[in-house]
């Protein structure tokens, strides 16, 4: 056992020896096309780029648009698995640099002479090992004094495995040291990490990480397809000027979003071109270099011989990897440009449905302004013939009153049926608008109509004298949802009160007060007034002297009344002989207690009190007389 004790020491104080002394193999030159940095770069930028489809899915609407979405997503599926070839094939020349690079350096002087003594220790280990084995069995088989030699061996198992993790700590240390090797399997787990990012393109597995890539593998081929659906684009069969106008602008925006994508799209075609050159030229370099070395084999022999086979087997390795580098990027070129002329093809058809769309738009705003002007060049032929033709000032205002709401219908009707997508849904929203304003406006549409038929045949206008309900006065404006009217006194000598009194138009509708109005031309009224007689007067006589009596009171308006009355006989066409004379009446009522006389003579309204003052004092006087 003190034996290996030796040697185990014998081997640590070689390990240190060997630490501290410098291979004398020189690195190979750099080879990789892309530093690490260069290759995260290139696969964020694509994977950036592979991420525009989801923009492109939400804006093909088209049978069309669907077909070159399809052949979109297979391209850049296979853009981005080239894009990962390429970081993967770098990737592995980086390691070959750190592994060539290790063999100049104190780190890799280490690195070996740790594994020559693992080695060593293995096989120690392996011999013992072997040795307890065959001990176990001839003590099994009754041979007690191998059980001291057993438990020698024990011990010196027990401290080889002391030795063996002493150099694997060690041999840890020395790998984690050494930056570029790091670097290289940072790198690889980088590059796997972002093909686990999007399992719905086929990017295959690493071998270096084949829990990763196996998992992104089968992700990749297991994750279903984007589902495409279509908005069905039914502008053709609506034409209302909202729909046209915003297809107009999805088309603009859809225009917009290609040309960004193919920018996008050129970007990234023009960085794989750049990239291009270098694994180009060091293709050739390595092709003349193999050249070189066949011509110098042909002289060589022995060790030089091997030599020149080592080197030529080291650039047909190098030849190897940066042609699948090589060979991924010009791949990258054709497909970029058969994105780029698919996303050519889109925008065409996109501008010429934006053009067809516009010019839609525009004939649509066309006969939009020239339904409007034509509805305003006849409410303007309707004014004019109006003002010619019709010279009463009421019948004017009626007539125009019903121009303006004739033509602001029409121009509401005109540009709900112009905006509006489907005549259904017009008609929908129509009644259920109109049924909302009838239950929310119903005394305001009232009035509106009461309006039409208080300027009727028979209606009242400005100036005219009415009474609603106890309420006399002269109306001096009558609006489309009310009247207002200057209060008359109703005692006394009739003049105004200074009060203006407001009406709904609805109160022709009403059954309670009414409306009463004097007719065109007519200005007079009758009065009434009962008399008790004397109980012992000559009742024949009294009728006689009242009848003249009042008579001389009201013979000075006498012409102007009858001219009246035979102006409501004309407008009533009817027989009114008995009220045609105008005259002052005289009726007796007999009762059991009394005889009343009752009076009844016509008055003009303005002069209505001052009448009946005269006529009171004549009646008086002719019964005292």
């Amino acid at each position: 056992m003190r034996t290996y004790i030796r040697i185990g020491l014998l081997a640590t104080a070689y390990f240190c020896q060997a630490t501290a002394t410098q291979g004398a193999t020189a690195p190979l030159s750099h080879v990789a096309v892309l530093t690490g940095d260069q290759v995260v770069q290139i696969l964020d930028e694509t994977v950036d780029w592979y991420r525009t489809l989801g923009a492109q899915q939400q804006t093909a609407t088209q049978p069309s648009d669907l077909l070159i979405l399809y052949a979109n997503q297979q391209t850049a599926d296979k853009v981005v698995g080239l894009a990962f070839e390429i970081a993967r094939a770098n990737a592995e020349l980086l390691s070959s640099e750190a592994s060539s690079a290790d063999t100049s350096t104190e780190a890799a002087s280490s690195a070996r002479a740790l594994s020559e003594q693992q080695k060593r220790l293995d096989a120690q280990r392996k011999a013992i090992e072997d040795e307890i084995a065959a001990d176990r069995k001839l003590l099994a088989a009754g041979k007690t004094e191998l059980a001291a030699k057993l438990s020698e061996l024990q011990g010196e198992l027990d401290m080889v495995n002391a030795r063996k993790n002493l150099l694997d700590t060690m041999s840890q240390f020395v790998n984690e040291s050494d930056t570029m090797r790091a670097s290289a399997s940072a790198l690889k787990a980088h590059i796997d990490a972002i093909a686990v990012s999007i399992p719905s393109a086929n990017l295959g597995g690493a071998a270096s990480a084949p829990g990763a890539a196996g998992s992104s593998a089968s992700q990749a081929s297991t994750a279903p397809a984007p589902v495409l659906t279509s908005t069905t684009n039914s502008s053709s069969d609506r034409t209302g000027i909202w729909e046209l106008g915003s297809n107009v602008l999805r088309l603009s925006k859809k225009i917009s979003t290609i040309d960004s994508i193919d920018a996008r799209t050129a970007a990234l075609e023009q960085t794989f071109a750049k990239i291009r050159a270098r694994p180009l030229e060091q293709l050739k370099s390595y092709a003349a270099q193999s050249d070189a070395l066949a011509v110098q084999a042909d002289s060589a022999n022995g060790a030089a011989l091997k030599a020149v086979r080592d080197q030529m087997d080291t650039l047909a390795w190098l030849f190897k990897e940066t042609s699948a580098i090589l060979i991924p990027l010009s791949k990258e070129g054709v497909l970029l440009n058969q994105y780029r002329h698919n996303l050519s093809s889109w925008r065409d058809t996109t501008k010429r449905q934006y053009h067809d769309a516009l010019a839609t738009l525009g004939v649509r705003l066309l006969v939009l302004a020239a339904m409007l002007a034509v509805v305003f060049a006849g409410a303007e032929v309707w004014r004019r013939a109006v003002l010619r033709y019709a010279h009463e000032p009421r019948r004017r205002n009626q007539l125009l009153m019903v121009r303006k709401v004739t033509t602001w219908i029409l121009v509401a009707v005109i540009i709900g049926l112009t905006f509006v997508t489907e005549l259904s849904s017009f008609a929908t929203f129509a009644g259920l608008l109109t049924a909302g304003l009838a239950v929310a406006m119903q005394s305001v549409l009232v009035s509106i109509v009461g309006y039409f038929f208080l300027i009727g045949k028979y209606g009242i206008r400005v100036g005219d004298r009415v009474q609603i309900g106890n309420v006399s006065g002269e109306v001096i404006d009558l609006g489309l949802v009310r009247m207002h009217l200057m209060e008359l006194s109703s005692q006394g000598p009739l003049g105004a009160t200074g009060r203006v009194v407001a009406f709904a138009n609805s109160i022709v509708f009403q059954a309670s007060g009414g409306l009463f109005k004097q007719i065109s031309g007519v200005n007079f009224a009758w009065h009434e007034t009962t008399l008790t007689l004397p109980a012992d007067a000559d009742y024949a006589l009294l009728k006689e002297k009242l009848l003249v009596a009042v008579n001389d009171v009201v013979k000075q308006y006498h012409d102007e009344i009858v001219r009246q009355t035979r102006e409501i006989q004309k407008t009533t066409s009817s027989n009114v002989a008995a009220v045609t004379t105008a005259t002052p009446q005289v009726q007796l009522h007999f009762s059991p207690s009394s005889v009343e006389a009752v009076v009844r003579y016509p008055v003009p309204l303005q002069h209505a009190a001052e009448i009946d003052e005269q006529v009171s004092e004549s009646m008086l006087k002719a019964i005292r007389d």
